[in-house]
Parts: C-alpha cells; sequence; structure tokens
C-alpha cells in the first residue's frame, strides 16, 4: 500500500494535475474499466478489522469509508473500485435520459486549498446505459453493496430511474442537492420533497437514502433551519439515510457557468457542523453519510464523533489516490484505541 500511494503520489498524480481535470479524469475511467485491474491492486489494498464493522442500511458492512457520487457517472468501474477497499460504492448520478451537462470549462481544481469546483450539471448516458453496465456485475460484489444515486427536475423521472436501477443495487439515493443542474432546487422544497418519498415509497423494496444540500451562503440560520426541516420530512417519511452534503455554491469566473460547487478540504468544517445538527435533529435511527473535505482518518473520525455513520470521499479519493481508503481505515482503528 505504501508503494502505491508514493507511485501515485510522486509520479501519477503530477502527470494527470498537468492535464485538465475532465481529460485526467477520462484516463483514469478507461484503467479503471479494466476488471482485470482488480486482480492487481485488491491484495496490497485490502484491509479488514472487525472493529471497522459499521451496520449500516440493513448491511453489515466492512468499514465506514464509501465512494461518493460523482466518481463513476454511469456505473462502470465498479469492480476496480470495489477493489480499493471502500465498504460501499456509489455510483451515479443517473438521470431518465442522457445529458451532455453544462458547457466546458465547468471543473477546475485549486491544488493550494486541495479543492475542485465543478459546474458538471450531471453529464451522463442516463438510466438506459447504467443498467447495461450495473446488469454485467449483478451479484459479483458480495462483500461491497452498490448504491445507485438517481436524480432528475420531475418525479416520473426519478421514479422511472428508481424502477430500472433498484432491482440492480442495494441501495438507491436521490440526489436533490446538485448546485449545478437547473431545476433541481424543486425538492428543496418540503412540500416537494414530502410528495416525491411519497411516491417512491409507494413502489420502493429497498433502503433509499437522500442526498441533501449544504447551507448555503447569505443567511445560515435560515438556511439551516430549512435543510433540518427537509431532514425532518425523510425522518418522518422512513427514509433509512441522509448523505451531508453535496458541493458548496460558489462563483468562479473560470467556469462557463460562471458558478459551481466547491468541494475538498476547504467544507470539512462545514460538513461537520452538519453532521452535528442533523443527527440532533433526526435522533439515533436514521444513517448518515457524511460527504466533503475528508482526507485523513482525523477528518473522518471526526465526522463519526460528531454522528455520522460513514464518510464520503471523492475529491480526497483523487488528491491522495487508492490508497487513501486503507490509511483512514488504519488512522480510525488507532482512534478507536485511544
Amino acid at each position: 500500500m505504501v508503494l502505491i500511494s508514493a507511485f501515485y503520489k510522486l509520479f501519477l498524480r503530477p502527470f494527470l494535475f498537468l492535464l485538465p481535470t475532465e481529460s485526467a479524469h477520462k484516463i483514469t475511467n478507461l484503467v479503471l474499466r479494466r476488471h482485470s485491474l482488480r486482480n492487481i491492486i485488491s491484495k496490497p489494498l485490502s484491509f479488514t478489522d472487525d472493529r471497522l464493522h459499521v451496520d449500516w442500511c440493513g448491511f453489515s458492512i466492512q468499514n465506514p469509508v464509501g465512494l461518493a457520487a460523482g466518481f463513476d457517472k454511469d456505473c462502470e468501474m465498479i469492480p476496480s473500485l470495489a477493489s480499493i477497499g471502500f465498504g460501499y460504492i456509489t455510483g451515479g448520478t443517473v438521470t431518465a435520459d442522457a445529458r451532455c451537462g453544462n458547457p466546458k470549462p465547468r471543473i477546475v481544481r485549486d491544488k493550494s486549498e486541495q479543492s475542485l469546483i465543478n459546474a458538471m450539471g450531471f453529464p451522463n448516458k442516463g438510466v438506459d446505459a447504467a443498467t447495461i453496465s450495473l446488469s454485467k456485475i449483478k451479484g459479483k460484489l458480495i462483500k461491497t453493496p452498490i448504491v445507485v444515486s438517481i436524480s432528475g427536475t420531475e418525479i416520473i423521472d426519478i421514479l422511472e430511474c428508481r424502477k430500472l436501477l433498484e432491482p440492480l443495487s442495494d441501495v438507491i439515493e436521490i440526489n436533490i442537492s446538485s448546485p449545478n443542474t437547473a431545476g433541481l432546487k424543486i425538492f428543496q422544497e418540503p412540500t416537494s420533497l414530502d410528495e416525491l418519498i411519497g411516491k417512491i415509497n409507494d413502489v420502493r423494496h429497498k433502503p433509499l437514502m437522500i442526498k441533501l444540500p449544504p447551507y448555503s451562503s447569505g443567511c445560515i440560520e435560515k438556511a439551516r433551519e430549512n435543510i433540518l426541516r427537509l431532514a425532518r420530512i425523510c425522518t418522518l417519511k422512513g427514509v433509512d439515510g441522509l448523505t451531508i452534503a453535496n458541493s458548496k455554491p460558489v462563483i468562479d469566473a473560470r467556469l462557463a457557468t460562471g458558478r459551481g460547487g466547491l468541494s475538498g478540504k476547504p467544507i470539512l468544517e462545514d460538513t461537520i457542523q452538519m453532521v452535528k445538527d442533523i443527527r440532533s435533529e433526526v435522533g439515533s435511527k436514521t444513517i448518515i453519510n457524511a460527504c466533503g473535505g475528508v482526507f485523513t482518518g482525523e477528518d473522518a473520525w471526526r465526522a463519526l464523533q460528531a454522528g455520522a455513520n460513514t464518510i464520503q470521499l471523492y475529491t480526497g479519493l483523487i488528491y491522495n489516490g487508492p490508497g487513501v481508503v486503507k490509511e483512514i481505515n488504519k488512522e480510525i482503528l488507532k482512534s478507536i484505541g485511544k
């Protein structure tokens, strides 16, 4: 694992970071789509300890480190990503129809802050393509639950995604929180969210999670109360888990849209505060996944102590490489032993 981490940070990351962010991700996608890679990297990156096991959405997962939505938009890399050692994998976000996303440039790095700012807008091949990808691996990842993130601006489209993808996944996550997708804020209105969850509950057979938006800038107290109200609705409607949260809306002239979502190190404190607030609001039964700014075992431990059941990585994986999952889990064990 040490050799893999060193190779990534000293050689592979500098090369990838010379490229535009999307070009670097395409290369990574091509490599990780080779399912044979799983056999090469699984042994040096695997790490298990019973103290890391978490009861999560009806599963006993091997550790509390999950992959966040957005890295594998079309569910094409799941076997290789599972071999990195994640407790669970989130594919997507998938929409009913294929989307090209927002105009480019739509994602930039700030290496000094270890962050990304993106305005992707859900580029993906659509639910039919994701269905084909997931059908090929159904039943093959026994130890690693698969979550599929779905979204849309109409309830009928989200229902269609659930219908096709729920039989091929273990958990469905509905993303109502992307700051880069026009029309998505409709489900950040309590009445609309209540209706959406009600329609899903009428037909679902597997665990459901909702990915909530972050506290927005401006009037923090007003934003906080709105998010807590959404969390209360989710709990009352029997949602199994909440992912907290998405990237933080920011203005950035480098993006074609002029604004996007900030992820990475700068939002860790926001994530931890949200976890504390929402855990206090919803009680102990609802699963909470802390998503945003986690890079190290110390970051993860703080989120877990704040009330999260698991943490999710995306930007931390890009900056620290595939060895980060094992590193975080080993550091969590050290904290457990203190």
